[in-house]
């Protein structure tokens, strides 16, 4: 099943999607949340009741007339993997970067969260915006201390991540938080897809396109460490609650690693693909023109 947050009529609203139409499935039920960060904690319980309601509502309207919004805007974690994929370390090595035997992990805000079809915006004064298509996993249930064996039972579903980056931010601290944070370098969506629907997280093509040229074109195969190891890295250390968002690496074809390097500027359109999820895509604008 395929949930998404969307806006229409004013009012932010949650849907099931059904090829290009949503189902407005809360619509005229003013008991039940909206929100699908507070479905998640029910996984295949909550699933059921909305696709219940979904067979029985009459609310339908055409993708195309609404504003689709990021399927969680406020997690309490919003945690990204850095040099997970085989492809992107050995494009990187030119610049002196490696990755050891563990997991290298960092922080993204999550007011750097943004829709899927909203602006990339690049700061004043920024030139070096590039970006990263990653598989994000989201938690559905409390999970610490999880063994990786276990961990499928606690992912509610996947959805796509523009892990996108200053890269001009990397050298200035010992940490890539600020890097990674600044606001709408967070696009998420366009929706969740709950995990039944995938059978094989580790099996999907993964694209980035830019103004029509395909720049990355990857397969989730290539994880140095699968998403069910991860979950267990962060479980022994921390609590991982229904909504957080892991973003699970990205394969070969960053603006970064091209010599010269190929930043995004203003006007360029950045489209991601993720098999079995679907496409984002965010129009790159400069500070002052954002929104115009």
């Amino acid at each position: 099943m395929k949930l998404a947050m969307f806006r229409e009529g004013g009012r932010d609203r949650l849907g099931v999607v059904e090829a290009d139409t949503v189902i407005d499935v809360t619509a005229g039920l003013p008991a039940l949340s909206a929100d699908l960060a507070d479905w998640l904690p029910g996984q295949g319980t909550s699933w059921r009741m909305l696709a219940l309601l979904a067979r029985e509502a009459t609310a339908r309207l055409p993708l195309s007339a609404v504003r689709l919004l990021p399927p969680l805007r406020r997690p309490s974690a919003f945690l990204a993997i850095g040099g997970n994929y085989a492809s992107h370390l050995r494009e990187i090595a030119h610049l002196n970067v490696s990755a050891g035997e563990h997991q290298i992990w960092f922080n993204k805000q999550a007011s750097c969260i943004t829709g899927p079809f909203d602006e990339l915006v690049i700061p004043p004064g920024m030139s070096t915006l590039d970006y990263e298509v990653e598989l994000a996993v989201v938690i559905g249930r409390r999970c610490r201390n999880v063994r990786a064996r276990d961990a499928i039972d606690y992912i509610a579903g996947y959805t796509i991540c523009n892990d996108a980056s200053i890269r001009e931010r990397h050298h200035r601290s010992p940490t890539i938080t600020l890097a990674k944070s600044f606001d709408s370098l967070g696009p998420l969506g366009p929706w969740l897809v709950t995990a039944d629907e995938i059978a094989d997280p580790h099996a999907l093509r993964v694209r980035t396109w830019v103004n029509g040229e395909l720049r990355q074109d990857g397969n989730t195969a290539e994880m140095r460490f699968n998403i069910f190891e991860q979950i267990e890295e962060l479980s022994s250390a921390m609590t991982l609650e229904p909504g957080d968002v892991l973003a699970t690496g990205t394969p070969a074809g960053i603006g970064a690693a091209r010599q010269p390097p190929l930043f995004l500027a203003p006007g360029d359109v950045v489209r991601m693909r993720i098999e079995g999820i679907g496409d984002i895509e965010n129009r790159v604008v400069a500070a002052q023109s954002a929104g115009a």
